[in-house]
């Protein structure tokens, strides 16, 4: 029966944070909407297109952000974007277009954490967005706290953006790049040394 296998479906679409879950034996469809808490036998998988207007009557987007959220992922060569990515990265895109000062992503070793930082910064700066709503490019932080965890990003991973690109400290803060990659460290402030982060204006 497709009952069988619909805990386990409801299961996984709450870990996922998903509204609609489904079950199949291949003859039978059910379908469970945590909207409306009801399970129902259905004759065909619903399509994208009508998933997201229910979706979007539950959780609307609104029409001013609606253009760059829905643009879609640039694709990376021989690497396919993982279903708990897309969802991540989707979450974080939505949560900054709709202003919020901060989105958390918490993910094990090995999950993605560069790509996903990837795809959030390539669809932000490509479609121009900051937080003035003025026609530039935001500028981008990229932190962490080993040397090999921003070289490697910044020559590989995030090659795409070409100039728009500043390895900090090798090549200084200057003002006029848009994705800066640094350690903790370089940019710290102690008894010995006044941050590298305060030659750059407050409101950076």
């Amino acid at each position: 029966k497709a009952a069988d296998g619909m805990q386990q479906a409801k299961d996984y679409a709450q870990i996922l944070g998903l509204q609609f879950a489904y079950a199949t034996n291949g003859k039978e469809i059910l379908e469970f909407n945590f909207i409306t808490g009801l399970e129902t036998k259905i004759d065909k998988f619903p399509t994208p297109d009508e998933l997201w207007n229910r979706l979007n009557v539950f959780e609307p987007v609104k029409n001013d952000i609606k253009e760059t959220y829905l643009k879609p992922f640039v694709t990376i060569p021989k690497k396919e974007i993982r279903y708990y990515q897309q969802i991540a990265i989707n979450k974080a895109i939505k949560s900054i277009l709709e202003g919020k000062p901060r989105a958390l992503l918490t993910l094990a070793t090995g999950t993605g954490k560069t790509t996903i930082a990837f795809l959030i910064i390539h669809k932000l700066w490509n479609s121009r967005w900051n937080r003035k709503g003025e026609y530039r490019r935001p500028k981008v932080l990229f932190l962490a706290d080993r040397s090999v965890l921003i070289t490697d990003p910044h020559a590989k991973d995030f090659a795409l953006f070409g100039d728009a690109r500043c390895l900090v400290p090798d090549e200084g803060l200057t003002s006029s790049r848009e994705i800066y990659f640094s350690t903790y460290q370089s940019l710290a402030e102690d008894g010995n040394r006044v941050g590298a982060f305060r030659q750059l204006p407050r409101d950076f």
